[in-house]
Order: C-alpha cells, then structure tokens, then sequence
C-alpha cells in the first residue's frame, strides 16, 4: 500500500492502525526521520526534510531530535520556520504550519484520537483530526496542541498549555486548558 492509498487516516473515520498495511507504508517514511536525527549537519538535515514533509518552505530548521509517527509525511510547513528540540508530531493525518512560527522546546502536536467506547479503544482504533497553525505564531515550550485546533495568525501560545480548542488570531493564550488572555499588543517592545 502506497501512502497515497491511505484515505482512512485523513477521513476522520475509526480504523487500526496496526493495519499490517498501514505500519508497511508507515516504516517506509521513517528511514528519513532516522537519518534526520543523526546527522549533525545542518545542509544535510534541510535536505533530509525536503524528502519528508508534505511541503517545505525556505529557512527551516528543526532542532533534532524530531519524532513524527509518519516522519512528517503529512506534514506541511511554510517559510521562515525555527522548531526547538523534542518537536513531536503525532502526524497520523495533515499537520500545516504557517511561515514565520517559532516553536519551542518540547512542543507536541497531535492528530490521533481514540474512541471513548472501551472495547473499541481496547482493540486499539483511532481516528485523526488535522492540526493548522498560522502565520507568525508563537509556541512556547511544553506546549501540548490537540486533534482538530486551528491556531490563528499572530497568535502566542505560553509555555506549558494545552491547546484543545481553536484560538483566534492576534491573542495571547495560556493554560490548561489554554485560553484567551488578551489580544497582542501593537507596539514595539522597548
């Protein structure tokens, strides 16, 4: 199974992901994320991520090590993008990042649910829900963004939240769960 044949995973329908189909076109993308981690040149690890990701924008640079469960194969990322160490991409179905986000350490953002029916979840089905971060977002460290939010330009998220509802653009939200503080502030920082 090709990983174009993989239309379960974006449908929001439950599935196993323990498929023997699945977890064939999922090792297939993760040689790359292997090869990503060891590597301690720069040029080369940009090169690796070309390959990866879905799309890539100029001037990325993700900080290894990188988890992604696809290694970024449903991953799209924009210009002008800085991701701090443990960067993980729980990428089961479409993740697209803005240009000019920066993201800190230990940062976690993920697609992959599971049903509250028990016997469901105990034969280990999921469903997946995309993620879409803006333009000019901030994500601080230790941030937790759930299945399904939408994070809106110019948006600062603080250090440890848990995002599991979608934030506006223009706003500065903390906490868990994350919520609304006030909105940015126009004027330059003295």
């Amino acid at each position: 199974m090709s990983t174009e044949n993989l239309d379960i995973l974006h449908s929001g329908r439950l599935y196993d992901p323990n498929d023997e189909r699945i977890l064939t076109a999922q090792r297939a993308c993760l040689s790359a994320l292997a090869e990503f981690n060891q590597s301690p040149d720069p040029t080369r690890r940009y090169e690796l991520m070309r390959g990866m990701f879905q799309k890539l924008g100029r001037n990325v640079y993700i900080e290894p090590p990188l988890r992604a469960n696809w290694g970024g194969h449903f991953v799209s990322i924009g210009a002008d993008v800085y991701a701090n160490f443990n960067l993980t991409l729980v990428d089961d179905t479409y993740i697209k990042i803005g240009h000019h986000v920066m993201i800190g350490p230990n940062v976690t953002i993920a697609t992959a649910l599971h049903p509250e029916n028990a016997e469901q979840r105990a034969r280990g089905l999921q469903y997946n829900r995309p993620v879409t971060i803006g333009d000019n977002v901030w994500i601080a460290a230790g941030v937790i963004i759930c299945p399904g939010v939408t994070i809106g330009d110019n948006t600062i998220v603080g250090a440890g939240s848990v995002v599991l509802r979608d934030l506006p653009a223009g706003v500065v939200a903390a906490g868990n769960p994350c919520r609304v503080i006030r909105q940015v502030r126009s004027e330059p920082h003295a």
